[in-house]
């Protein structure tokens, strides 16, 4: 049986290498984007099967930008076949702007599946990570 692929997209290398060594630890085939744009790029290319998302790269809402590409209801889109990935966001800007956000009350204003508060700690991050594959 293959492993899951996870791919992280994220720039801050100390949070790659953690989450990294807790996948790979735990059985995931580990793939990392630094930014959304490459992030994307990679979508395509390794079909991932759960996607961990930063919010703040290379502009302080890539992430969200990244997630609106990805969840599109455009029949055009190109990334309409890769709608159904789950995506984790993770985000420290909840602390950094003082907002807070929920998957059952922003679910139709942020597409994502679940979020996790920056720092990550891994054990709801893997605890999270084996609830979306499940599905």
């Amino acid at each position: 049986m293959e492993k899951p692929k996870i791919l992280l997209i994220d720039d801050d290398p100390d949070v790659v290498e953690l989450i990294k060594i807790a996948l790979e630890a735990n059985g995931y085939q580990f793939y990392r984007a630094a930014n959304g744009t490459e992030g994307l790029k990679m979508v395509k290319e390794i079909r991932p099967d759960l996607i961990i998302l930063d919010v703040m790269m290379d502009t302080t809402t890539e992430g969200f930008q990244v997630s609106y590409q990805l969840r599109s209801k455009d029949p055009k889109s190109e990334y309409r076949e890769f709608s159904q990935i789950p995506i984790i966001m993770m985000t420290g800007i909840a602390q950094k702007m003082q907002m807070k956000f929920a998957p059952e009350q922003d679910g139709d204003y942020l597409p994502v599946d679940e979020f996790l508060e920056k720092p990550v700690r891994v054990d709801p991050l893997l605890e999270k990570i084996r609830k979306l594959l499940k599905r």
